[in-house]
């Protein structure tokens, strides 16, 4: 655990936000030694503030978080559990198409997507929502030449995804079970780098774990988020392998408060956490490809009410 302070960057991000980062932290991620003597800063925010939020609720970074019976939801706030699962699938699908969760309700990949941001970026070429190659292309088509976002990629590349659950079934001891989206070959043409980077899976006593790598984790928005995704990722596919879901491990790079996130979290932290809820899947499925959104229930589920959080973009 970090025991430290946190500081107003003195310098911002490459698209001007300003960050608010475990003090002892360059932006180049030099790291100094544990625990930190504060610095004297007047402006200055209590690490304390991101740590408590998530010891409260039991999902501290770096933290292993045994499902046994329960699913990892953030309850303090309510979070987006529809967006959490259409995005899945539409990650697991393979698509780099934003319009098709923005027609869905799910919006959180619009602004991306968005005509100007994507001209922002030199892609005036580009469709407006067409992404670049990001995650559902790297998972399931690692490798491939990336053309457009409604090009058939069939057969091109390396379906990791699928890779990952054949060396399960087949060979659960390998320690290589890896999924990856960060392909540098390909970070010029994605719209957004991928944050959350890296996973592997782990296979013992017939339970299926996994420990995420996380480069850049956004700890008001984005991490309840993300470690809901990979739970929910790691519960298909210990389905679909007949084995049984066993930790997750969940380790940040860079974890940052935005500032006017600050108040935000700390109503939050003013909550008591209420019991995580159950995930059910309501049909045996076979494969990974063939589930969808109404094969899972979430119950349970009776979270504080929503926090309002503006998305840095």
């Amino acid at each position: 655990m970090w025991a430290g302070q946190l500081r107003r960057e003195e310098r911002t991000d490459r698209r001007g936000r300003e960050l608010v980062v475990p003090d002892g932290f360059s932006r180049a991620g030099s790291r100094t030694s544990f625990p930190l003597k504060p610095r004297q800063r007047n402006a200055r925010v209590r690490l304390e503030v991101l740590f408590r939020l998530f010891l409260k609720d039991r999902m501290a970074p770096g933290k292993k978080c045994l499902f046994l019976d329960e699913f990892p939801l953030l309850t303090t706030k309510r979070v987006f559990w529809k967006g959490v699962l259409e995005e899945l699938l539409w990650f697991i699908k393979g698509s780099t198409n934003a319009n098709e969760l923005s027609c869905k309700g799910v919006k959180i990949w619009d602004a991306n997507g968005s005509r100007d941001f994507l001209d922002s970026l030199g892609f005036s070429a580009r469709e407006e929502g067409d992404l670049g190659p990001v995650y559902g292309f790297q998972w399931r088509h690692f490798g491939a030449e990336y053309k457009d976002m409604d090009s058939d990629y069939s057969g091109q590349g390396v379906d990791q995804l699928q890779k990952v659950i054949n060396t399960i079934k087949t060979n659960p001891d390998d320690r290589r079970i890896i999924l990856c989206a960060w392909n540098p070959k390909d970070l010029p043409l994605m719209a957004l780098p991928p944050c959350h980077a890296l996973c592997q899976f782990y296979v013992v006593n017939g339970e299926l774990s996994c420990q995420l790598y996380q480069r850049s984790g956004d700890m008001g928005l984005g991490v309840p988020f993300n470690i809901a995704s990979y739970a929910l990722l790691t519960y298909m596919i210990a389905h679909i392998t007949g084995l049984k879901p066993g930790d997750f491990v969940h380790t940040l790079g860079d974890a940052h408060i935005y500032l006017n996130h600050i108040d935000p979290l700390k109503t939050q932290l003013q909550r008591e956490p209420r019991p995580f809820p159950k995930l059910k899947i309501l049909r045996k499925v076979e494969t990974i490809d063939d589930f969808k959104a109404e094969d899972f229930q979430l119950e349970g589920y009776h979270p504080h009410p929503t926090i309002r959080m503006e998305m840095a973009v």
